[in-house]
């Protein structure tokens, strides 16, 4: 195994948006029964402490192309763009979240349990249709290479983390108020 490998190459996986997640879960199993440091336990120190540092990234390979928001990243990260500078939010969507945290605020402090799920089911439903506009943006292994391509997927990236942070608060404020 070679340690310069990119995620997708370490899991023999195209580089692309769209993966199988079952197929991903696979690789991930086959690998680590390969890497496991129990396996290696009756090996030299060297050797077991390599075991440690492979079975560490693959864990972390896994848990970032098994979201699809941290796949996304990864995926344009590896075609040079650094989606965690630069916020430019159109002013609609801005006024949208503001809105929906308006609500959710409201709806925590009322107690309002019906009003969470709706907002939530809204929320889901707007984090669907990004993320279905996300992965057509970046279809195919050599799509996150034009700049158009990167410039769409790394708006629609950021919106997505605006989103799921906001589904997250809606998710605490329903926990809170069944509890």
């Amino acid at each position: 195994m070679d340690f310069s490998q990119d995620h997708f190459a370490l899991f023999g996986l195209p580089r692309q948006y769209a993966l199988d997640p079952v197929r991903l879960g696979s690789r991930y199993h086959e690998i680590m029964a390969q890497v496991h440091p129990d396996k290696h336990a009756h090996l030299s120190d060297t050797e077991q402490r390599l075991a440690m540092q492979w079975t560490s990234r693959i864990n972390e390979a896994y848990q970032v192309l098994s979201k699809p928001l941290s796949r996304a990243k990864y995926l344009l990260s590896l075609a040079g763009v650094d989606v965690d500078h630069g916020t430019q939010m159109s002013g609609e969507f801005l006024m949208r979240q503001m809105e929906m945290r308006e609500a959710v605020a409201e709806a925590r402090s009322a107690g309002d349990v019906t009003k969470l799920e709706d907002l939530h089911q809204r929320m889901q439903g707007e984090l669907a249709t990004e993320y279905a506009a996300l992965e057509r943006g970046l279809a195919g292994d050599t799509a996150a290479s034009t700049q158009a391509v990167q410039a769409g997927a790394t708006k629609l990236l950021r919106q997505l983390m605006f989103q799921e942070k906001l589904l997250q608060e809606i998710d605490d404020a329903l926990s809170a108020a069944e509890a």
